[in-house]
């Protein structure tokens, strides 16, 4: 035994127990990857040719095998089972090749922006700063920093910022004399967004957002949540959707037909996922007003009492509005309900009623069961947005016995500043946590947090249904919080957009074209005409196996793009025919001639590749949609294109002069 065929057969002696290992560990690439590394390294024992050739003939098989894998759940789908895939297969493999909407249709959904919210978003950022500015000219604020509760509650003493409509505030002095702290420097430094309005009461000053401002925020409002639903779109793997708008409306076209996954698909768009940080007013027991006799009979709302933190050192009774879930009734509803009587209350404006869930835990059966609602009394004002996150990863606590799944978010370092700042200010206190208007929990701040990380609770019970809501979370807060909740307005499945004819008619013009061309080769270069086939079949299999691991969506433009690469595979193949030929008719040896052959036309197939490939590039890089799809196939078909119509018939070519030793190469009628 030879030192090659030996090191061929304990390399894959070697691979074929990583295989088994693989195996018995349930990983199935690590699996596959062996097992190919096994075939590379037989064929590589075999007594023929020489190891060199052996190799690329080994390499060339295992990348077959390989892309056979990875189509094998798509072959399926496409053939409606006609070919089949073994269970084991399937059940690991969770990629593939999906029609696009021109070609199966698929789920349109329409959303309206609300842009009022984004307005009253920066309506209270200009608040915020009017505050700021006004507690430094009465010397009550000073520096940078936020404003702390006492410096609020001593500025709420001279002034109170009213925020009556969704463009418009208004200040109210309490003194009129107090009137001319808005001097000439504050009104520069809001006058290019806000438009000042003095009337007959000389102790109030009202500013509204300028008309064009206000075009401004909506617009972007709009473009903004656009892009954030593009993010989540491609988090989805959904590289195919359509995004488009109309004035305030999002529309958003999805391929397929899975009823499920739409649904899901749904729930991830529309979440808004608006993570703000609100302190909590425990010394205000604004719930404690509320008499009985107030209460609504019959909507199981009642008034309890609790202790809570207010500073280092103190407790204050406080109290909180509790209702309980009907029978029959989901939480959602109990929560409306609940709301409905909320919005009854003569709440400030400069303070908000939040919702927290309310779950009973069994320990011993391990469900959670979902109980009703509780209030929070609350600042309106979030000290920490989500505006500041960075990044947000899943993770496991199992410190304290029971596995406890949450989502770690990381801040900006603006966002971790302003963050130690508040915690700092506010020791002893609770923090509300609130995602999309409800309240996740409210810690209390032991000590000042820095380091910008925070972290956000699944709650308890089932963890399966924890590690869903982590995965959920996590994505939408990586690709953004939307800038305004969006409503859905308009939900309609639709068809294939090309219609069953034109979509006949053109897979029926690439097949049949591909089809004339691969029987020109064999009509006109004969055997080697089946080479240049064979190579071309393989291109074709290497590109649906690329498109599958990504996870790519066929198009007819994609389909188009199969067909033309197909062309250029051929086109590889007639050059390297043509130089052969010209070689042989030279009198050069069969050996020398497959040589030059291939060495000539290299240039000229990669100078002809390059060019389509970088239009490609360009037409990747600007196009949308279809256009987009062409150009990713038609990449992918180059690539695969030198590798079949190059390296790959090579093999056979030198096979032929050097191995089979044959007398005459049939590269056309005349040879």
């Amino acid at each position: 035994m030879t030192p090659a065929k030996r090191n061929s057969l304990l390399i894959a002696a070697g691979s074929a127990v990583a295989a088994f290992l693989f195996f018995r560990a349930d990983s199935f690439w690590g699996l596959v990857v062996s097992a190919l590394i096994v075939v590379w390294a037989l064929v590589g024992a075999l007594p023929i040719m020489d190891g060199i050739w052996r190799a690329k003939v080994g390499f060339t098989l295992a990348v077959c095998l390989g892309a056979i894998v990875a189509i094998l759940p798509t072959l399926e789908q496409m053939t409606n089972g006609k070919v089949p895939c073994p269970a084991y297969v399937k059940q690991r493999i969770d990629f593939g090749i999906v029609k696009g909407l021109d070609l199966q249709g698929g789920m349109r959904l329409v959303y309206t922006v609300e842009v009022d919210e984004a307005l009253r978003d920066k309506r209270d950022n200009f608040a915020d700063d009017m505050r700021r500015e006004l507690a430094l000219a009465f010397t009550i604020h000073s520096g940078d920093g936020l404003l702390t509760r006492e410096e609020l509650g001593k500025l709420e003493e001279k002034l109170h910022i009213f925020t009556p409509e969704s463009a418009v505030l208004r200040v109210k002095f309490k003194d009129a004399a107090d009137a001319a702290k808005i001097d000439d420097r504050f009104i520069k430094k809001f006058q290019q967004e806000l438009s000042q309005q003095r009337g007959s009461d000389p102790t109030e000053i009202t500013f509204k957002i300028r008309a064009e401002v206000e075009t401004q925020i909506r617009e972007r409002a709009v473009a903004q949540a656009k892009d954030t639903i593009n993010r989540r779109v491609d988090e989805l793997g959904l590289r195919e959707a359509s995004v488009t708008t109309r004035d305030e409306d999002i529309i958003i076209e999805v391929p397929g037909k899975d009823k499920k996954a739409f649904d899901e698909i749904k729930e991830i768009i529309r979440r808004t996922a608006r993570l703000e940080f609100k302190m909590v007013d425990d010394e205000a027991d604004f719930f404690g007003k509320i008499a009985d006799k107030d209460l609504p009979s019959g909507e199981g709302i009642s008034i309890y009492t609790e202790n809570a933190p207010a500073g280092p050192g103190k407790t204050v009774q406080t109290h909180f509005a509790r209702i309980a879930k009907r029978d029959k009734e989901s939480m959602t509803e109990c929560l409306e309900r609940f709301k409905k009587w909320g919005a009854t209350l003569p709440v400030p404006d400069d303070h908000a009623i939040g919702y927290e869930r309310i779950e009973d835990y069994d320990q011993e059966t391990g469900k959670t069961e979902e109980v009703g609602w509780r209030t929070l009394y609350l600042y309106a004002r979030a000290d920490v947005t989500g505006d500041y996150i960075t990044d947000a990863t899943r993770a496991v606590n199992t410190q304290s016995g029971v596995p406890e799944i949450y989502v770690a978010i990381t801040f900006s370092p603006a966002g971790a500043d302003k963050f130690e700042e508040v915690t700092g200010a506010n020791v002893q206190r609770r923090f509300a946590i609130i995602l999309d208007d409800i309240i996740n929990s409210a810690p209390v701040i032991r000590t000042k947090i820095g380091g910008g990380r925070a972290s956000i609770t699944m709650g308890a019970g089932d963890p399966d249904r924890q590690l869903q809501d982590a995965q959920k979370l996590e994505m939408v807060l990586r690709s953004g919080a939307l800038p305004a909740p969006i409503t859905p307005s308009n939900e309609s499945l639709i068809g294939p957009t090309l219609g069953e004819d034109a979509i006949n008619k053109g897979a029926t013009g690439a097949a049949v074209g591909a089809l004339l061309v691969l029987v020109f080769m064999v009509v006109y270069y004969r055997k080697s005409g089946v080479v240049a086939d064979a190579a071309v079949l393989f291109n074709l299999l290497l590109q649906l196996a690329t498109l599958a691991a990504l996870s790519g969506t066929m198009t007819l433009p994609g389909i188009a793009g199969l067909a033309l690469t197909i062309g250029m595979a051929v086109d590889a193949n007639v050059l390297i025919n043509e130089r052969i030929r010209e070689e042989l008719r030279a009198g050069r040896s069969m050996r020398a001639a497959v040589d030059a052959g291939y060495d000539k036309a290299f240039s000229s197939i990669v100078d002809g590749h390059v060019t389509v490939f970088i239009s490609g590039l360009i037409l990747a890089q600007y196009g949308t949609g279809p256009v987009k799809g062409f150009a990713v196939t038609l990449l992918i078909g180059i690539v695969a294109s030198l590798f079949t119509g190059v390296f790959c018939t090579r093999l056979v070519f030198e096979w032929w002069v050097r191995g089979a030793k044959v007398k005459r190469l049939s590269v056309g009628a005349e040879f």
